[in-house]
């Protein structure tokens, strides 16, 4: 009888405890994602490319903007998408400015944005994730995949800001041939490499 009467509480205790944990997974499965706008002010793209095997020339686009989902909860990517200014492009000398902003090149006044887009993404460890998607550029789409590698969230540790904003921090690499986008320059005879390298850095406020 003793027995008994232990027992039955028992089970009610483990079958509410059973409960509680199935409706917290369930909580975490439909969590949503939240929305996380790059700040352009903490948005660096950079890329390397070989000159004439001499060396790499290091580039980057000054102007850039984006934005992407993430669950933190499920640590699930989605929906990203940044946009580059090809005008903005900088590499410390006039001349090849002006020569990458050409026709040769990037032809920014016929194809002022280069776009990357994604749907969703793949980990690939506690941190890391394979983002597939695609690269608009002279008017062409092809697949690009980046390399990603969550390096921390939390709220802004720095002061003048009437609320502190959730922050993101991101870095990814990627790169692609640009003969592939019908970017032929130099690529022949050797003078200009067909591979670019891309290097990302930024950090997003969630909204």
């Amino acid at each position: 009888m003793h027995t008994l009467h232990f027992a039955r509480p028992v089970r009610r205790l483990l079958g509410t405890a059973l409960l509680a944990a199935l409706c917290a997974v369930s909580s975490a499965a439909l969590a949503e994602a939240e929305r996380y706008k790059i700040d352009p002010n903490h948005l660096s793209i950079g890329f390397l490319v070989d000159h004439a095997g001499f060396a790499k020339t290091l580039g980057m686009f000054r102007t850039a903007s984006g934005s992407f989902q993430f669950d933190e909860a499920q640590v699930a990517l989605s929906d990203v998408r940044i946009e580059v200014d090809t005008a903005s492009v900088f590499t410390n000398q006039t001349q090849r400015d002006v020569h990458l902003k050409g026709k040769d090149f990037l032809n920014s006044e016929a194809h002022p944005r280069m776009i990357f887009t994604a749907t969703s993404a793949t980990r690939t460890g506690d941190r890391s994730f394979d983002i597939k998607g695609q690269l608009e550029l002279l008017g062409k789409t092809q697949p690009l995949t980046l390399q990603a590698t969550w390096n921390k969230s939390a709220s802004s540790p720095f002061g003048g800001f009437l609320s502190k904003p959730y922050l993101m921090g991101v870095s990814a690499r990627g790169s692609f041939k640009r003969s592939a986008y019908g970017m032929n320059y130099g690529v022949a005879n050797g003078w200009v490499g067909d591979d670019v390298a891309l290097i990302i850095e930024f950090e997003a406020v969630r909204q």
